[in-house]
């Protein structure tokens, strides 16, 4: 019987003691996934959504007539990235009104207010009326224009009118600068207190400046541009010249001198159909600070998807035309960026990121012209410098540099 008794009693203390344990086991909590706080921004060129009333031919109201007022039509081949982005940008040159008389200048914009609906249907989410045709029929249509954007949902900066929307938790502002008066600068001042005054954490400067037709921004714009990105911004896309102009890097921030034409009704057929789109996107860290990652896509494209007309369908390019795009532009920023561009291709399973020119050939250089590394250090081809020559009237005019989706808040 005691050594029964003594082995109740063992057993006792086992299932004393096991039972401890388990009451002791720590629990381990419930882990919340916290979103990343991060933004897609995408940045196109020229868009003129009209035409000059002295135009005849195959204008761009005139294929919106053909396509029996399909505004979805126009950005069709872009759609795909813009639509998978979360903030899409243009610069809006020219006025969407029937009001309005026409200022004496050699070229005037105009289209139709339901044009707005391009930029809605190809899913545009801002525009910069910051540029030399926003006022081409007056301040009552340039009224019409923005009363447009905003019946259509679709945010506007100009000038000290600046924008900070909150998009996935990030704070992104946006400025529209124009120097071809030499304001910009003043105007600078002005946007980016109110920038700072908003929380704006992602700041991208949209700035009209330079010659029409050059590919090289002048010293006074690079100039510019470091004043822009030292007062806070965190990207520079610039506009007017109407053709490509190089990249630089500064401070680990972008500043894309010229993206070119776009959706542009001002010309039905430019030689020079190249453009580019800009993407970047940008991440906060766990102390809502901006991250360095450099983590933005260049894609070729024309702003035609026909090479004999201007159709007003940019598409994006692949095979050479893609690479010649792409070989222009290295050359154009080589005096100024050190490290390599990133260029990508949009396919139907989306953008493929290009690490050489090989990759766009199927693993084969084309047979004909030269390899990327003489390309990138030719000089500038006689074609190019004859496309310069016929873009500089775009406008008809030279100048030169002088001494409410989410939560939207417009300052």
């Amino acid at each position: 019987m005691k050594n029964w008794g003594k082995l109740l009693l063992v057993l006792s203390f086992v299932l004393f003691f096991t039972s401890c344990g388990k009451q002791e086991q720590a629990v381990a909590p419930e882990t919340t996934q916290v979103p990343e706080k991060k933004v897609v921004v995408t940045c196109a060129g020229d868009c003129t959504l009209g035409t000059d009333v002295n135009f005849g031919g195959n204008t761009l109201p005139v294929v919106a007539k053909q396509q029996e007022n399909d505004y979805g039509y126009f950005f069709r081949n872009v759609a795909p990235i813009f639509s998978q982005d979360d903030l899409t940008m243009v610069n809006l040159e020219g006025t969407l009104s029937t009001r309005g008389e026409r200022e004496e200048k050699t070229f005037a914009f105009r289209g139709k207010p339901e044009y707005v609906n391009i930029l809605k249907e190809g899913s545009v989410e801002a525009v910069t009326l910051a540029n030399n045709h926003s006022m081409d029929y007056g301040e009552e249509s340039f009224s019409d224009t923005k009363e447009a954007l905003r019946d259509a949902g679709i945010d506007y900066v100009y000038k000290e009118d600046v924008l900070v929307k909150e998009i996935n938790g990030v704070k992104v502002g946006v400025i529209g600068l124009y120097d071809l008066d030499g304001s910009a600068e003043k105007t600078l001042e002005t946007a980016m207190t109110k920038m700072k005054e908003a929380g704006a954490q992602v700041v991208i400067a949209q700035i009209h400046w330079g010659i029409e037709g050059e590919n090289t921004p002048e010293g006074s714009q690079r100039a510019l541009a470091k004043k822009i990105v030292d007062a806070g911004a965190d990207l520079v896309i610039g506009h007017h010249p109407h053709v490509l102009q190089g990249i630089e890097r500064y401070k680990g921030k972008y500043i894309v001198y010229s993206l070119g034409n776009f959706c542009f009704g001002g010309n039905q057929n430019p030689k020079d159909k190249d453009t580019l789109i800009f993407q970047q996107t940008f991440r906060l860290d766990e102390n809502d600070e901006l991250c360095m990652d450099d983590d933005y896509k260049l894609i070729p494209c024309s702003i035609s998807s026909v090479s004999n007309a201007n159709n007003y369908q940019p598409t994006p390019l692949d095979g050479e035309d893609a690479e010649r795009v792409i070989e222009k532009v290295k050359r154009f920023s080589r005096n100024f960026t050190e490290s390599a561009l990133k260029f990508s291709l949009w396919q139907e399973s989306g953008l493929k990121i290009v690490d050489d020119a090989t990759d766009l050939n199927n693993g084969e250089r084309p047979a004909k012209g030269a390899d990327a590394e003489t390309l990138e250090n030719e000089e500038e081809t006689s074609a190019e410098k004859e496309n310069r020559s016929e873009e500089k009237t775009v406008d008809g005019e030279k100048h030169k540099n002088t001494p409410e989706h989410r939560d939207v808040i417009i300052l």
